[in-house]
């Protein structure tokens, strides 16, 4: 049994980084062009090319995302974008229209073609067309169940299969959706979504104008579009026996936060079930570190079996926030054990701290012997981006980094979510 890979996303350099550090076996990235998310901080062509030297010296891989739906004047720039992107080594490149691919096959043979999630891939068919074309994975679509990617997988002998198991659901169907580009004229397909289906709602009959009805029973509207985030690391040996190649994390405008915590929960999830399948089982503790990351209710989404109404979220479009990101640590001095910190959020000496790094548990200690960058004490580190040593009462390393929260004392709930 061959383990899968953790695909991580990498809306910035430092979040490639930091999804390397880690753990993700592989990152996907956009360019500056062509790429689905337009609101994340995408690379330069000089960021591409450290992101990938500083991945591949780790053995780990990198995939250009390049995934929208084209329209005629987008064809020739992307030929010339593929003669620009092509010698600098991806290890592969997601699109989702015919067209796009099949300049990628005429002008960069070498270069593994993905197809992205966006192309609609729900069943076998679909998936050996695909193989047929030219692509050596199927980015499936989220709509479906473990059952029937393990279907697609049977039939489809030697093509990776691609799936998501955690981040944030869309109402339409694989992210194809009109909503944006109808109110606000910004295009999701192009990348601008508004996402207004986490808008709220109400009800206007034709003959009433003016008079709103409760669509569900909430005084601040009605989020019927809003669904909850996907959460399966309470099922790797499911998603391990369906087949899936690689188990992807949504969310490259998430933070650097969100990757290292999300990344790290996935890895150690995915090598404890893999130390011992026979003996495996989930304890939540994982759970509990997925919990402290900003998220909106978690479910399993369609692997399970086609979700009911508790799939969705109807009360409020916020996320859950327990947990902030204090500090990231920018140096280490193993003789005297003290950090360099780059502040993120203020906070104070004799504050109780929680301090994760990569490859390590997360390990808690009261900030203490704070200094500022004159070298003098202080009590108090007032405003974001100061640099603050202090003392760590274990080893750390570089992208180390600071957090401060308290989950509520009835987090098992969640449990019931996603089991």
């Amino acid at each position: 049994m061959e383990k899968p890979e953790l695909l991580a996303p990498g809306g910035s350099l430092e979040k490639l980084k930091t999804a390397v550090m880690y753990g993700a076996d592989a990152v996907y990235v956009g360019g500056e062009a062509f790429s689905l998310r337009t609101a994340a901080e995408n690379f330069s062509t000089d960021e591409l090319k450290e992101g990938l030297d500083f991945a591949h010296t780790r053995g780990k891989k990198v995939y250009l995302t390049a995934n929208i739906l084209p329209h005629n004047k987008d064809l020739e720039a992307f030929s010339e974008y593929i003669d620009e992107i092509s010698p600098l080594g991806f290890d592969g490149i997601l699109v989702s229209d015919p067209g796009m691919l099949d300049i990628v096959r005429r002008k960069a043979p070498e270069l593994p073609i993905h197809i992205s999630t966006q192309a609609n891939n729900i069943n076998y068919g679909s998936a050996l067309f695909w193989k047929g074309a030219g692509a050596s994975r199927v980015v499936l679509a989220r709509e479906l169940s473990l059952e029937e990617i393990a279907q697609i997988h049977e039939k489809t002998d030697g093509l990776e299969l691609e799936a998501f198991v955690h981040g944030a659901m869309c109402i339409s169907y694989s992210g194809r959706c009109l909503l944006s580009n109808y109110m606000t004229g910004r295009d999701s397909n192009q990348g601008s979504c508004a996402h207004p289906c986490r808008w709220n709602y109400t009800l206007m009959e034709q003959t009433r104008p003016g008079e709103f009805f409760d669509i569900f029973e909430n005084e601040r509207g009605s989020f019927i579009f809003n669904s909850k985030d996907l959460c399966m690391i309470a099922h790797i040996p499911e998603l391990v026996k369906s087949g899936i190649t690689s188990f992807k994390i949504e969310g490259r405008v998430k933070t650097e936060f969100y990757v290292a915590t999300v990344v790290g929960a996935y890895r150690r999830e995915i090598d404890k079930y893999f130390e011992n399948p026979e003996g495996y089982s989930f304890d939540g503790s994982e759970l509990r570190e997925l919990l402290k990351v900003s998220h909106r209710p978690y479910s399993t989404g369609f692997c399970l079996g086609k979700p009911d109404s508790s799939g969705q979220v109807y009360t409020s479009s916020s996320y859950i926030r327990h947990y902030d990101l204090i500090g990231i640590v920018t140096d280490y001095d193993e003789e005297t054990g003290i950090m360099t910190v780059s502040q993120r959020n203020r906070f104070f000496t004799g504050e109780e701290l929680e301090i994760i790094s990569p490859g390590r548990p997360f390990f808690t200690q009261i900030a203490k012997e704070m200094k500022n960058a004159d070298g003098e004490t202080i009590n108090v580190a007032p405003h974001a981006a100061m640099t603050v040593t202090m003392k760590a009462d274990r080893p750390v390393v570089k992208g180390s980094m600071l957090r401060r929260g308290r989950l509520p004392d009835d987090w098992e709930v969640e449990l019931k979510n996603v089991l």
